[in-house]
C-alpha cells in the first residue's frame, strides 16, 4: 500500500512501536509464576459467571505467586451501560477477588501497565494496525452494512459458511487506485485483517482445561479497527495481552472458536501467544434439561440478585469454589475454619469442563452453615449494611434496637453442632424476628387456634394463665421446663415422652403439645428457636401480656 494511502488511513500522529514496547516491558517473572486477567465488558450487568471465571483466574495467578489484573474492555461504546464499570469493580471487591493491577472503585488506574481501560488505549491499537497495513497484513474495507447483509443472504441461500473470507472478501482485492479513490471520496471504512489461513487445514489447540482440540485454521478477514477508530475485541485482546504480559488466558468457552484467529494474530504481530483455557458456562436445570444460565431469563444470572436477597458474600464464594473444583467440599470439611482462598486449586480436578450446574439448594445449605458460624454481632452488622440499601425502614429498626436484636440473633448461636441453621440470607430476617416486636406481632386469635389443634380454647386459656402466674425469668431451663411438665400432667398430658409413646391413648397429648400452646401464644408460630431463650430475650412483661391476650 502506498505511503499516500497509509497517511490517509492514519492522518494523526501515532506512537512508534519501539516506544510502546519500551513503555510496556516484559514482566520479570520467576519460573512457574502466571499472569492472568479478568476482562469484562461494561455492556450490562455483572454475570455470576463472570465472578466464577474471575475467581478461577485469580486463583491460578495468586497460587503461583504471579499477577492477576483487571482490564475493562469497553471498545463497544454503543452497548456500554452507565454504571456497569462500577458494578464490575464493586463485585470483584465484594467477593474478595482482589486485582493486583487495574482500575479502582474511583475509576483510577493502578499498576505499571496502565491504562487498563481499552477505550483509553486507542492510539496504541492504531499504531499496531498501521504496522500490519504497512506489512500487507491488513487493509481497508469499504463494504456497507447493506453489502454485508446481501453477502450473508447469498451464503445462507447456498448453505455456505457465513463470513468475510475468500471470494466474499471483496475489498481484499481492491487496487491501490481503488482504495485511494474511496478514501478521497470520504467513503466510510473499517480495517480488516488479511488472513493467510486455510479453513480446510486443521490445527491442534492445547487447551488448559479441555485438553487437545483439533480446529480448522482461521480464514476470516475479521475487522481489526472499527469505523470509530476503536478496535474489535480480537485485535485489542492480542495487543493488550502481549503488552501486559498475560501468560494464561482463562475465559468462557464461547471464545473457544476464536482461538485459531487469536493465535494467528499473535503470529502476525510477531509475538508468542499466551496459553488458553476455556471453561463451560454455568448451567441450570429447566424442565429436566440442562441449559446455560441466561441473562435474559434467569434473575440469578445477575450478581446483583444475590446482593438484593442478602446472600452472605462468604457463602456465595464458597459455593463458587465448590462448583469450580470437585475436591473443595472435602477440603472444607477437613478445614472448616480456613478461608476458602486457602484452598489449593488444581487444574486436574476442575469440575467445569462439562458445565457446572447452579444449584440453589446447595447454595442455601452452604449459606446456612456460613451464617451459623458467625457471631450475633457480625450477623447484625451484615444485615444492617444490607438493610440500609434494600430495606431502610428495617435498618432504622435495627439501629434503634441494636442490643435487643443482637440478643435475638444470639439465641442458639455458637453452641457447636446444635447451633441454629435457620437463617440463610439477610432478606429473611425481617420476617424471622418480626414477632419479637409488638407492633409487628399481628397473629390473630383464629390463627393461633389453628396452630394449636386438638386443644380446646378453654384449656388453652387455662394453660396460658397457669404458666403466666408461675413464670420466673430467673429460672434455669430445667426449672422452666419442669413447670411446663407439671402443668401438662395436671391436665392429663404425658410429662414424659416415653410414657406417651408406650400408651398414647391414655393421655390428651404430651408435654410438647403444652409447650406448643405457649410457643404459639408468645410468638404466633409453631416452629421457632429455643422457646426458653425467646422468653428471656422478650422479657417478662411482653411474655405475660401475650399469654394473657388469648
Amino acid at each position: 500500500m502506498t505511503p499516500e494511502i497509509i497517511n490517509l488511513l492514519f492522518p494523526n500522529p501515532l506512537p512508534d512501536i519501539a516506544s510502546i514496547e519500551a513503555k510496556y516491558p516484559p514482566r520479570s517473572l520467576q519460573p512457574g509464576q502466571k499472569v492472568t486477567r479478568v476482562a469484562p465488558s461494561p455492556t450490562g450487568f455483572m454475570h455470576i459467571g463472570g465472578i466464577y471465571a474471575a475467581l478461577l483466574c485469580e486463583r491460578v495467578a495468586h497460587q503461583s505467586g504471579g499477577i492477576f489484573y483487571l482490564r475493562i474492555e469497553d471498545t463497544d461504546q454503543k452497548r456500554k451501560v452507565e454504571g456497569a464499570e462500577e458494578v464490575i469493580i464493586n463485585s470483584l471487591g465484594r467477593y474478595g477477588i482482589h486485582a493486583d493491577e487495574g482500575v479502582d472503585q474511583n475509576g483510577k488506574d493502578y499498576g505499571p501497565y496502565q491504562p487498563y481501560t481499552q477505550s483509553q488505549r486507542k492510539e496504541i491499537y492504531q499504531a499496531y494496525a498501521k504496522k500490519l497495513v504497512e506489512e500487507g497484513l491488513a487493509y481497508p474495507c469499504f463494504c456497507s452494512q447493506e453489502d454485508l447483509d446481501i453477502m450473508r443472504k447469498i451464503q445462507e441461500k447456498q448453505s455456505l459458511r457465513p463470513g468475510y473470507y475468500g471470494k466474499y472478501a471483496k475489498c481484499r482485492k481492491l487496487t491501490d487506485d481503488e482504495i485511494l479513490a474511496n478514501l478521497k471520496a470520504g467513503k466510510p471504512y473499517v480495517l480488516r485483517f488479511k488472513s493467510n489461513g486455510d479453513y480446510n487445514k486443521r490445527m491442534i489447540i492445547k487447551d488448559l482445561l479441555k485438553g487437545d482440540i483439533s480446529m480448522p485454521e482461521n480464514d476470516l478477514d475479521v475487522v481489526l479497527i472499527k469505523g470509530d477508530g476503536l478496535p474489535m475485541y480480537h485485535f485489542a485482546h492480542a495487543i493488550d495481552d502481549h503488552l501486559m504480559g498475560t501468560t494464561h488466558v482463562i475465559r468462557g468457552d464461547e471464545w473457544l472458536s476464536s482461538v485459531p484467529l487469536h493465535i494467528q494474530l499473535f503470529v502476525a504481530l510477531g509475538w508468542k501467544a499466551p496459553k488458553y483455557g476455556h471453561c463451560a458456562p454455568l448451567q441450570k436445570l429447566d424442565n429436566g434439561n440442562r441449559r446455560k444460565l441466561s441473562k435474559r431469563h434467569d434473575p440469578e444470572a445477575n450478581i446483583v440478585f444475590f446482593w438484593e436477597h442478602g446472600y452472605p458474600e462468604k457463602a456465595l464464594i464458597e459455593y463458587l469454589f465448590n462448583l469450580l473444583n470437585a475436591s473443595f467440599e472435602d477440603w472444607k470439611r477437613t478445614n472448616p475454619d480456613k478461608d476458602a482462598f486457602d484452598f489449593p486449586m488444581n487444574f486436574s480436578k476442575l469440575s467445569n469442563t462439562a458445565g457446572a450446574l447452579f444449584d440453589f439448594q446447595k447454595l442455601n445449605s452452604i449459606s446456612k452453615e456460613v451464617v451459623a458460624k458467625m457471631s450475633a454481632e457480625d450477623v447484625f452488622s451484615a444485615v444492617l449494611k444490607w438493610a440500609e440499601t434494600y430495606q431502610p425502614n428495617f435498618a432504622d429498626r435495627l439501629r434503634d434496637n441494636r442490643e435487643y436484636v443482637i440478643s435475638i440473633l444470639d439465641i442458639e448461636r455458637n453452641i457447636g453442632k446444635k447451633s441454629r441453621k435457620d437463617l440463610l440470607k439477610w432478606e429473611d430476617l425481617p420476617n424471622d424476628i418480626s414477632y419479637f416486636f409488638d407492633d409487628l406481632f399481628t397473629t390473630t386469635r383464629e390463627e393461633k387456634k389453628t396452630l394449636i389443634p386438638n386443644i380446646s380454647e378453654d384449656l388453652i386459656r387455662t394453660i396460658s394463665q397457669e404458666f403466666s402466674r408461675i413464670y420466673n425469668p430467673a429460672d434455669d431451663k430445667d426449672a422452666w421446663f419442669n413447670h411446663i411438665k407439671e402443668i401438662a400432667e395436671s391436665h392429663g398430658f404425658a410429662g414424659e415422652m416415653k410414657a406417651y409413646r408406650e400408651n398414647p391413648e391414655a393421655f390428651k397429648g404430651n408435654v410438647s403439645d403444652v409447650a406448643n400452646v405457649l410457643r404459639v401464644l408468645v410468638t404466633g408460630r409453631d416452629k421457632t428457636p429455643d422457646l426458653y431463650m425467646i422468653m428471656k430475650v422478650m422479657g417478662t412483661e411482653r411474655v405475660k401480656k401475650r399469654l394473657q391476650d388469648f
